[in-house]
């Protein structure tokens, strides 16, 4: 719940600074999210801390008023999902906002297969984020360059992925859930083990479940946020 002042009317208490934890529906922005309670709470400063792409789920925090300036610090803690990857197809988002490629043959795989190539994505790895994604580049967004078909050079960050595994295999899905540092992009990852396996892959479904110590179970779904916010005087 939040913690809110009776004393203060319903703008004073998230200009005072609130921190809302937001179950993020399917095909949402985060900043859709952020725009719908801004106009319910009818203050400017509101904002969220790390992105979740449209096809994504899962817990989004959301700051208001004073609590924006911690928004660098949610942003920097560690992060777990939990998703699909669907192995034997790639796109060129990496996930599913663009159109996979035919699949190829994928029975050759084994086990111990899925597993040595698992093992090189756990610790401190370098990663590639998608060109598809909203890192800027002399001040504009690669996506919107993507778009343009115009050739994009990313460089490699350093992330530390402290636990993957697959929690279900059922080819060609592979269920998994990943513990990693701010900075790693998923997509990256389902796109870096298909290149692994030598059969590619794509991020086919994607939830976030915890930020540092607050987890998806504690959010609000947002249609009951919103009711709960038009109730308040």
């Amino acid at each position: 719940m939040l913690d809110l002042d009776p004393e203060l009317s319903k703008q004073d208490n998230f200009l005072a600074g609130q921190v809302i934890l937001i179950d993020k529906p399917l095909e949402w922005t985060s900043f859709d999210v952020v725009k719908k309670v801004r106009n319910n709470i009818r203050i400017k400063k509101v904002g969220h801390a790390g992105t979740l792409d449209p096809l994504a789920t899962g817990l989004l925090i959301v700051c208001t008023g004073k609590k924006t300036k911690s928004i660098e610090s949610y942003m920097g803690q560690e992060k777990e999902y939990t998703g699909t990857i669907t192995i034997g197809q790639t796109t060129p988002t990496y996930d599913l906002e663009s159109e996979p490629s035919e699949p190829v043959a994928i029975d050759h795989l084994t086990e111990a297969d899925l597993e040595s190539a698992r093992v090189q994505f756990v610790g401190e790895i370098d990663q590639t984020p998608p060109i598809h994604s909203a890192i800027k580049v002399d001040g504009k967004r690669v996506y919107e360059l993507a778009r343009k078909g115009e050739d994009v050079k990313l460089k490699s960050r350093r992330v530390i992925i402290s636990e993957f595994e697959f929690t279900k295999v059922d080819l060609p899905i592979l269920e998994f859930r990943v513990v990693c540092s701010k900075g790693t992009y998923i997509r990256s990852l389902a796109h870096d083990l298909g290149e692994a396996l030598g059969v590619g892959a794509h991020l086919s479904s994607l939830r976030r479940t915890r930020i540092g110590e607050f987890r998806v179970e504690q959010a609000y779904q947002l249609e009951e946020l919103i009711n709960y916010l038009k109730e308040l005087s």
